[in-house]
């Protein structure tokens, strides 16, 4: 319960107007670079050992850049944040770790590890007043990982009906921020309006089939919620 008031209060964050274009050029880099890490940590969800080891050279790569250029003297609002060398460490070990995971055919491990990145970097922007579309898309992740995780189980509780709803509540707000919350040219963006729309309806899906006290189809409707996310992430996320 705390992770999930985490979650609704992060999303109440993101509607701050400050979710659209990057205002420096360390954010922008992130944002760049972050292209190569979604690809990477979707490659790691699948079976191939040689693409994820390809797409996983290229983010790390893209990383290397980035800390190259700002490691040392990044740019405001981030040239007083005392931890980001920290933080830049840790990206670092996060990538070699996963690199030697794959190398060993371990991809579900390496998947789990570069994990690790998108919550430093969220925690890199949020410690220096910085939000992103990215946010949105990770608080709408949290919320999903939750039910995914619990939600069948919540459902068998005397009062889960009503427990599982107030999740699906959650993931319905978070699913709009998505739309709301998009910079111009992500909105005017036919594919990305399309995504949008699918994982609201997974949502909605799942809200259907709780209310219809159709116990047999909740578990799936939980487990679908997952692949129209897992689409607009690795294209927009």
């Amino acid at each position: 319960m705390r992770n999930l008031l985490r979650n609704v209060l992060l999303g109440a964050a993101c509607a701050l107007p400050l979710s659209g274009q990057a205002a420096d050029a360390l954010t922008e880099a992130l944002q760049k670079s972050y292209a190569h890490y979604r690809a990477a940590l979707y490659k790691t969800n699948g079976k191939s050992q040689a693409e994820a080891r390809a797409v996983l050279d290229q983010a790390r790569e893209g990383w290397a850049r980035v800390a190259s250029q700002f490691g040392v003297r990044p740019p405001s609002p981030y040239d007083q944040d005392k931890q980001l060398p920290q933080t830049f460490a840790a990206i670092d070990k996060v990538y070699a770790k996963a690199s030697g995971e794959v190398d060993q055919g371990a991809l579900g491990k390496a998947h789990a590890t570069l994990e690790e990145v998108r919550d430093l970097l969220a925690d890199l922007r949020k410690r220096n007043g910085v939000i992103v579309f990215s946010d949105h898309m990770n608080a709408y992740h949290a919320a999903m990982e939750e039910m995914v995780e619990d939600g069948v189980a919540l459902l068998a509780k005397p009062d889960g009906k009503l427990r599982l709803m107030a999740r699906i509540g959650v993931l319905d707000y978070l699913a709009k921020n998505l739309k709301s919350e998009a910079p111009t040219e992500l909105a005017a963006n036919a594919e990305f309006t399309e995504l949008a729309k699918g994982v609201a309806k997974s949502v909605a899906d799942l809200e259907a089939v709780v209310l219809a006290d159709k116990e047999e189809a909740v578990k799936e409707a939980i487990n679908a919620l997952k692949k129209p996310y897992s689409k607009m992430f690795l294209k927009f996320g």
